[in-house]
């Protein structure tokens, strides 16, 4: 996979083109010259100004509503408690 392809999907799934779309073309821009060069300082200046341009993207990402470890908790308990549920009824 090269770097673009990875750089797009992060930047889908921090929705990035609808908080900071200027930053989320950047970011891929950067991402596409870091695969069109074998020049290793171009690569590097490209790399560092992507990983600043990702950092800012990711801090403004919206906070996702589901996906962190207190949520597969709930989840999980609310499972082992519809299945004494349905135990306790006869099922």
């Amino acid at each position: 996979m090269s770097v673009a392809e990875d750089v797009d999907s992060e930047l889908a799934d921090l929705h990035a083109a609808e908080t900071s779309p200027g930053m989320a073309a950047v970011a891929l821009d950067l991402a596409r010259a870091i695969d069109g060069t074998d020049a290793p300082t171009a690569k590097a200046v490209a790399a560092r100004e992507l990983r600043s341009i990702m950092s800012d993207l990711r801090k403004l990402a919206p906070v996702g509503e589901k996906g962190d470890a207190v949520d597969d908790i709930a989840e999980q308990r609310e499972k082992r408690r519809a299945a004494a549920r349905e135990l306790a009824a006869g099922g």
